[in-house]
C-alpha cells in the first residue's frame, strides 16, 4: 500500500474513541478536538479501507461488523506505539525499565514472591514482567531477561541454570483412602489430570518405576499449571506437578503428596539474557538479585538495605 493510503494514528485515536463512546462528541471532548474533526477523521478511514465503520440506527451510533473487526486491530497498533514510547521516554534516564518475561505460573509462584525487595536495592529500575510460553527473539522483543524450561539454549543468549524440577503426584486430602494408597497404580482409581505441555508426564512417572498403565493419557487436560493445581485442590482428581510450584499448598494442607515417588525432570528452569547486554546494569543487578534468591524460600517483609552503587 502506497504510504499517502496508510491512516493517520489521530485518525485511529479518533475511531477508536468513537467506538468505545458510541458519540463522535464525546470522543472529541476527549480529544480535545471538534466534532467535525473527528468526524472527518472517521470519514476518512473509510475512504481508505473502501468499509464503513459506522452506522446510525435510531439516531445511535453503532460500529458495523467491519468496523469491529478493524477496531481489534486498531487498538492492537495504538497499545504497541504506547508501549514503545513509554520505553523510549525511560532509555537512558534516571528511570530504566527493566523487561522481562516468564512462564505463567513459575512467575506467580516462583518468581514473584524473590522479588520482594529488588526495588527498595535498586529503586531506579522498574519492572515490566510478561508472560510467554512460546520462543521468541530476545533482541526483536527487546527483552531483557527471560525465565524459560528447557535444556539451557538459547539463541544469542546466555543462559543462567535457577533451578531443577520434580515432579509429585498431588491431590485433596479427601481424595485419600485411610491408610494412603497401596501403591502407585491405585492412584488410576482416580481422575488422573493432565498437563497441556507435559503431555507424557503421567506415562514417564510411571515408567519411571517401572509400572504401566493403560490410563496414563487419560484424563481432563489444563493449560497451565495453575489451573492444575486449583483442580486437584478442589479435588477433581490427581495431578502431577512439578514440587516447587505447588510448595504453598502442599505446605498449608491444601494438597497432599498421593505418592512419595518424585520424577526428576530432564529439563530445568533457566534465565535467558542477551549476550550484550550482560554489563548493563540494570540487567547486572536483576541477575545479581536472581543468583542471590534463587534457593531462598519465599520472603517476608524486607528491609531497606544499605545503599548500593549497583
Amino acid at each position: 500500500m502506497n504510504r499517502r493510503h496508510l491512516p493517520t494514528l489521530t485518525a485511529m485515536q479518533c475511531f477508536e474513541a468513537a467506538a468505545r463512546h458510541l458519540s463522535f462528541t464525546r470522543a472529541a471532548d476527549e480529544l480535545s478536538l471538534t466534532q467535525s474533526a473527528v468526524s472527518k477523521q472517521v470519514a476518512q478511514l473509510e475512504a481508505i479501507l473502501e468499509h464503513p465503520l459506522f452506522r446510525r440506527v435510531r439516531r445511535r451510533l453503532q460500529v458495523t461488523p467491519e468496523g469491529s473487526l478493524y477496531l481489534t486491530e486498531v487498538r492492537k497498533v495504538l497499545a504497541q506505539v504506547e508501549m514503545s514510547t513509554r520505553y523510549m521516554q525511560s532509555y537512558g534516564g534516571e528511570s530504566e525499565v527493566l523487561n522481562v518475561t516468564t512462564l505463567p505460573t513459575f512467575g506467580a509462584r516462583w518468581l514473584v514472591p524473590r522479588l520482594n525487595g529488588f526495588r527498595l536495592r535498586y529503586p531506579s529500575v522498574y519492572l515490566n514482567i510478561g508472560i510467554r510460553t512460546q520462543p521468541f527473539d530476545l533482541e526483536q522483543e527487546r527483552v531483557d531477561a527471560a525465565f524459560f524450561y528447557g535444556r539451557g539454549v538459547w539463541p544469542k543468549a546466555e543462559c543462567i541454570h535457577m533451578l531443577d524440577e520434580r515432579m509429585v503426584a498431588v491431590c485433596a486430602p479427601s481424595l485419600v483412602p485411610v491408610g494412603g494408597f497401596d501403591d502407585p497404580l491405585a492412584l488410576t482409581g482416580q481422575v488422573l489430570l493432565q498437563s497441556d505441555s507435559r503431555p507424557e508426564a503421567w506415562h514417564a512417572w510411571f515408567a519411571d518405576q517401572q509400572l504401566y498403565t493403560q490410563h496414563s493419557y487419560h484424563g481432563p487436560r489444563f493449560d497451565t499449571f495453575e489451573m492444575l493445581l486449583r483442580a486437584a485442590r478442589v479435588g477433581c482428581g490427581v495431578a502431577l506437578v512439578p514440587r516447587v510450584l505447588a510448595a504453598e499448598e502442599l505446605a498449608q494442607g491444601q494438597l497432599v503428596q498421593a505418592w512419595p515417588h518424585a520424577l526428576a525432570s530432564r529439563d530445568a528452569y533457566y534465565l535467558a539474557y542477551p549476550e550484550h547486554k550482560g554489563e548493563v546494569a540494570k540487567v547486572r543487578g536483576f541477575l545479581d538479585w536472581m543468583r542471590e534468591h534463587r534457593d531462598r524460600p519465599t520472603l517476608g517483609p524486607v528491609q531497606a538495605p544499605a545503599p548500593t552503587d549497583a
